[in-house]
């Protein structure tokens, strides 16, 4: 389990969306929220959008592996999804903030990768937010206070990238993935092939 978390605006989502598009073996979990969509955004590909009577009975539910409240709204990450994809045999991809990166890793902690985007400065991540063009003034302003507690947070991860180009931000985490993927506990089949490789013989196989 992949976990992208930055704050808004320093690029997590466009990174973690290329990645997923990359890796044919990589889900998205995708989030539930209490927030309406914003222009351009599809039910079912950024999130599933629900109101929150049903967000408060997916709690109630057990429903959610994490959740949490930002800006106003609530985010959640479904369970069942993410269950069926690692039983495909399938690494799955969290865009989540770090709260829930917080949740995820204390519940599957020799599971968990965790990965911090920052922007490059300050300055950079307010002209990101307003070239969006998606957010009024006072919210730009409410996403730049709380990007300074986000920021804080940087030491509970175990790779930071800095987005100061995406391209080479993308190669970092995709080199991430690659190096996590490889390690010898998440290979099972290593185990099996070696002992069937120290009983071979040195002989070309006929």
């Amino acid at each position: 389990m992949l976990v992208v978390s930055s704050p808004s605006g320093a690029g997590k989502t466009s990174l973690s969306r290329r990645l997923v598009a990359d890796h044919a073996d990589l889900d998205l979990s995708i989030s539930c929220t209490t927030r309406g969509p914003r222009p351009g955004e599809q039910e079912g590909r950024e999130y599933v959008f629900v109101d929150r009577p049903r967000f408060d009975a997916m709690i109630a539910e057990d429903a959610f592996l994490e959740w949490a409240e930002v800006h106003d709204n609530c985010y959640g990450t479904p369970r069942a999804p993410v269950m069926a994809a690692l039983e495909r045999g399938h690494d799955v991809l969290f865009d989540i903030d770090w709260q829930g990166a917080a949740s995820v890793a204390a519940q599957s902690p020799d599971d968990v990768v965790r990965v911090f985007i920052l922007p490059p400065s300050m300055y950079h991540l307010r002209r990101r937010l307003e070239a969006r063009a998606q957010d009024s003034a006072a919210v730009i302003e409410r996403r730049l206070s709380r990007a300074a507690e986000e920021i804080a947070k940087w030491g509970q991860y175990d790779y930071v990238i800095v987005n100061d180009d995406f391209d080479h931000a993308y190669a970092e985490l995709a080199h991430i993935y690659h190096a996590e993927r490889s390690r010898r506990v998440r290979n099972a089949w290593l185990g099996p092939f070696v002992e069937d490789l120290l009983g071979q013989g040195t002989e070309e196989p006929a």
